[in-house]
C-alpha cells in the first residue's frame, strides 16, 4: 500500500517536470518567416559583416586622406644636446677643444594645396646655445646665444601631374566601389537567404509528405493484415505491405535527417545559434506578375551596379596611365622661402638687428634616353584600358542576356505551375480510386505503393514549381533593380551603407 502511494507521489512529482521540459522545448523553437530571416541576416550574416569591415576600411582611408589636406601643426623639442669634441682648425692649423650645450624647439604649420599640389609652410625654430672653445696656450672662450629663425616656405612641383588630386580621387572611387560591393552583397544575401529558406521549406514539405505517406501505408497495412487474418488474401500481400511500411518508415527518417541538415545550413548562414530550433513558414502561392521586357532591360542598363564597377575600373586604369606617363618625364620643382633670423645673448634683443634670408631654388629632371621603357609601359597600359572598356561593353550585353533569360524562365514557370497543379490533382484522384480497388482486393500492395509514390512526387513537384517562380521573380528584381510585384524601382543608393 505504501509502495503504491510512493509510486503515485513520484508520478505526480515527475509530471510537472515533464510539462516544464516540454514547455521549454516549445519556447526554444523559433518561428521563422522569410522577412524575419532576411532581417536576421542583415545583422548577423558573416558575409555581410565582412563586407561592412571592408567598407569601413575604405571609408576610414578616405577620411584620413581628407584630414591630411587640412593644416598640420607640429612641435619638435630637443631639450638637451651636449657635445664635447676635439676638432682641427684648418685656418690656424691647430687643434682645439669645443664643448657645446644647446636646447631648441621647432614649431611647424604645413598646409597642402589641393589645387596646385604644392605645400606652404610656416616654420619657427627657437633655441639657446652655449659653446666653449679652448685653444692650446689660450684662455677658453665662451659664447651664449639665443636664436630664432622664422620663415615662410612654399614648395611647388612643376610640369607633372597633381598627385594630391589623383590620390584623393582614387580613394573616393575605392570607397564608392566598396559601397557597390556591399550593396551587391546585400542583394546576393537576399538571394542566398531565400534559397536556404526555401530549401528548409522543401525539406519540411518532404517530411510532411513522408508522414502522410507513412500514415497511408500504415492504413493499407492494417487493411491487408485484417484480410490475411480473415483468410481473404494471400500471405504474400501481407509481406509486401510490411515491406512498404518499412520503406515508408525509412523515407520518413531520411527526410527528417535532410530537414535537420537544411535547418543547420540556414542557421549558419543567418548567423543564428546552431542549437536553437526553428520552424519556417512561407507563403508560396504564386500570383502571375506582369513583366514588361523592354522596361526590365532599360532599368537594368540604367541601374545595375556592375556597370558602375566596370566604369570605375576604366577610370582607375586611366589613373595608372597618368602615373605611367610620368615615368622618366621632364619635371621640375620650385622652392621659395622668406624669413628673418635673429640672435643675441639676451632673448629680448634677438630681433634688434635681424637678418633677412630669402631663398629661391629651381630644379629640373631632364630625361635623355631610357631605351624605350616609357613607350613600352604606356603601350601596355593602353592595352589594359582597352581591355577594361571591352569588359564594360560585354557587361552591358550580359545584363541584357540575363534579363531575357529570367523573363523566359518566368513565362515557362507559370506553365509549369499549371501542369504541376493538374498533375497533383490527377495523382490524388488516381490514388483514391486505386485505394478503393486495393480495399476491394482488385489491386496488389505493390501497385498501390507505386500510386502512393506518384502522389508524393506530384505534390513535391507542385511545391517546387511554386518556389521556382518565387525565386525567378527575386532573380528578376536583382537583375533589373526593379520590383515588378510592387511596381517600383530599387535605387542603388538605397542599398549603400553610407546613405543608411
Amino acid at each position: 500500500m505504501k509502495s503504491s502511494f510512493r509510486n503515485r507521489l513520484g508520478g505526480l512529482l515527475i509530471l510537472p517536470a515533464m510539462l516544464c521540459l516540454l514547455w521549454s522545448n516549445v519556447q526554444a523553437q523559433q518561428s521563422l518567416t522569410l522577412d524575419k530571416a532576411l532581417s536576421i541576416a542583415e545583422t548577423n550574416s558573416p558575409s555581410i559583416q565582412q563586407q561592412l569591415l571592408n567598407l569601413t576600411r575604405y571609408q576610414k582611408n578616405l577620411e584620413a586622406q581628407r584630414a591630411a589636406l587640412k593644416s598640420k601643426f607640429s612641435l619638435s623639442v630637443s631639450p638637451v644636446d651636449y657635445t664635447n669634441t676635439r676638432r682641427f682648425d684648418s685656418r690656424f692649423s691647430e687643434w682645439y677643444t669645443n664643448e657645446t650645450f644647446s636646447s631648441n624647439a621647432t614649431f611647424r604649420v604645413e598646409q597642402p594645396i589641393l589645387v596646385t599640389d604644392g605645400t606652404i609652410s610656416l616654420i619657427n625654430r627657437f633655441g639657446w646655445q652655449s659653446s666653449t672653445a679652448e685653444f692650446s696656450g689660450q684662455a677658453p672662450t665662451t659664447n651664449e646665444t639665443f636664436t630664432n629663425n622664422l620663415y615662410l616656405n612654399y614648395t611647388q612641383p612643376l610640369f607633372t601631374y597633381n598627385r594630391l588630386k589623383l590620390q584623393l580621387k582614387e580613394l573616393e572611387l575605392s570607397f564608392e566601389n566598396a559601397n557597390i560591393s556591399y550593396a551587391m552583397q546585400r542583394l546576393n544575401m537576399e538571394r542566398s537567404v531565400t534559397q536556404f529558406f526555401y530549401s528548409v521549406y522543401m525539406a519540411q514539405m518532404n517530411l510532411n509528405i513522408a508522414r502522410e505517406e507513412l500514415a497511408n501505408t500504415q492504413k493499407s497495412y492494417e487493411i491487408i493484415k485484417n484480410k490475411v487474418d480473415a483468410g481473404l488474401a494471400a500471405s504474400e500481400e501481407l509481406y509486401q505491405a510490411e515491406l512498404n511500411l518499412a520503406t515508408a518508415n525509412s523515407t520518413l527518417q531520411n527526410n527528417q535527417v535532410n530537414f535537420e541538415n537544411a535547418k543547420d545550413q540556414l542557421k549558419m548562414y543567418l548567423g543564428m545559434d546552431l542549437f536553437e530550433d526553428i520552424l519556417v513558414y512561407a507563403d508560396v502561392e504564386a500570383v502571375a506578375v506582369p513583366v514588361d521586357l523592354d522596361k526590365a532591360i532599360q532599368n537594368g542598363l540604367t541601374s545595375r551596379m556592375e556597370l558602375r564597377q566596370r566604369e570605375i575600373e576604366v577610370e582607375s586604369n586611366q589613373f595608372d596611365m597618368i602615373r605611367t606617363k610620368a615615368l622618366n618625364e621632364f619635371a621640375g620643382s620650385m622652392n621659395l622661402a622668406y624669413g628673418i633670423i635673429g640672435d643675441d645673448n639676451r632673448i629680448g634683443n634677438m630681433f634688434d638687428q635681424p637678418t633677412r634670408n630669402p631663398q629661391v631654388q629651381l630644379s629640373f629632371n631632364i630625361p635623355i634616353f631610357d631605351w624605350g621603357e616609357r613607350k613600352a609601359r604606356i603601350e601596355a597600359q593602353e592595352a589594359t584600358i582597352k581591355s577594361a572598356e571591352i569588359n564594360l561593353d560585354e557587361q552591358r550585353k550580359q545584363i541584357i542576356i540575363d534579363i531575357r533569360e529570367v523573363y523566359r524562365n518566368l513565362q515557362n514557370q507559370l506553365n509549369q505551375i499549371e501542369i504541376a497543379k493538374q498533375s497533383e490533382r490527377n495523382a490524388q484522384l488516381t490514388y483514391e480510386i486505386n485505394l478503393e480497388r486495393y480495399e476491394n482486393g482488385d489491386l496488389t500492395g505493390m501497385d498501390l505503393s507505386l500510386y502512393q509514390n506518384q502522389l508524393s512526387s506530384r505534390k513535391l513537384a507542385y511545391a517546387q514549381a511554386l518556389l521556382n517562380y518565387k525565386l525567378e521573380l527575386l532573380n528578376l528584381k536583382i537583375q533589373t533593380l526593379y520590383d515588378f510585384e510592387k511596381k517600383q524601382p530599387i535605387l542603388p543608393s538605397e542599398l549603400y551603407k553610407i546613405n543608411q
